[in-house]
């Protein structure tokens, strides 16, 4: 247990880091594709590396769906969650830490990559909308996490391109949306350091991704999705 809850510690800082850090570091230069980029990319590479571990879960609310699911035991969702968390906190630490060696950055003018909708942020949508898009992506992204991990008739050695890909696109559809979570860890982590709006809006980038979650466990469970059913 210890290797899985390290390794999920790991794989979501992978996550948070290269992720957010994008947008950080090189948000200007790259744009929305990049930083899509950067997401799907560290899916792919922690999936790779450490999914033989863990699973690769990186995410509470792919935690969540694969309880509900009966792909794992209760007694390791917990300590799943908590390592998750842990890991987007200090990568969210890290980026601070780093762009503050840069004179013209401030957590509170520049942020951390934190995630948020309405007035002032991006494209400034409602509340609705940012909720909505946050359950509808999170569904998709399970559903897909799901599916390709099946032990029959998922895409097998493919897995964590598929995956990887599956959240690229979901960022080239929403950052302009949320900044697009679907992971309640890699949202609370710069949340905690960016204060003000990004801790305000937190209860939404943790419900909403635990409800698409939920959702895409009970079509798995019904058999909708399945080569078999």
């Amino acid at each position: 247990m210890t290797r899985k809850l390290s390794a999920e510690l790991i794989g979501t800082f992978i996550l948070v880091f290269f992720g957010c850090g994008s947008a950080v570091f090189m948000g200007e230069q790259i744009g929305m594709l990049g930083i899509s980029l950067a997401f799907g990319l560290s899916i792919v590479a922690a999936a790779y590396s450490l999914g033989p571990v863990s699973g690769a879960h990186l995410n509470p609310a792919v935690s969540l769906g694969a309880l509900m699911a009966g792909r794992m035991p209760s007694s390791d969702f917990v300590g799943y969650v908590i390592a998750q968390i842990v890991g987007a906190i200090l990568a969210a630490l890290v980026i601070m830490i780093i762009a503050s060696g840069n004179a013209d950055y401030s957590v509170a003018e520049n942020g951390l990559g934190q995630n948020g909708y309405g007035a002032g942020y991006l494209g400034e949508y409602s509340v609705l909308s940012a909720f909505l898009f946050e359950v509808v992506a999170t569904f998709l992204f399970v559903t897909v996490i799901l599916g390709a991990t099946r032990d029959t008739g998922g895409a097998g050695a493919f897995a964590g391109l598929a995956i990887g890909l599956t959240l690229a696109a979901i960022h080239l559809v929403g950052i302009n949306i949320t900044g697009v979570s679907v992971n309640p860890a890699r949202s609370i982590g710069p949340a905690l350091f960016a204060g003000g709006q990004a801790l305000a809006d937190l209860w939404l980038f943790i419900v909403a991704p635990f409800v698409g979650a939920a959702l895409a466990a009970l079509v798995e469970k019904s058999g909708l999705t399945s080569a078999e059913s």
